[in-house]
């Protein structure tokens, strides 16, 4: 299978989020980074744009009635770039989950230089 996009994460967010979370949890996310890299429709259960967002995505993880997500944004069209992850524990994204990843976001440009 050829690869579509690539993923990578920026700085150390999405590592130091996927190692404090458990082997089944790490393999789930693991799945979901591959199914964004070789599907070339990934279904929505897997990533969905956050309305209201310029362009950041959330990756959906969900371990039986549990659930984590990944924030992410494309950049150049097929590079998903990976920034922090958090187990949410409510129907609602906290809003400080989405600053920090936008706040993130905007590092990254700003380091890459546009």
């Amino acid at each position: 299978m050829e690869r579509i996009r690539t993923v990578i994460a920026y700085k150390n967010y999405f590592k130091d989020f996927l190692i404090e979370q458990p082997q089944k949890v790490q393999d789930k996310v693991f799945k979901i980074i591959e199914i964004i890299e070789f599907q070339q429709q990934i279904p929505e259960k897997y990533l969905k744009h956050l309305k209201g967002t310029k362009g950041l995505y959330e990756a959906r993880i969900k371990l039986g009635s549990d659930i984590w997500r990944v924030f992410c944004f494309f950049d150049k069209g097929r590079l998903v770039i990976l920034l922090n992850g958090f187990q949410k524990k409510s129907q609602k994204t906290p809003k400080s989950e989405i600053d920090r990843a936008l706040k993130l976001m905007n590092e990254y440009y700003e380091e890459k230089g546009g």
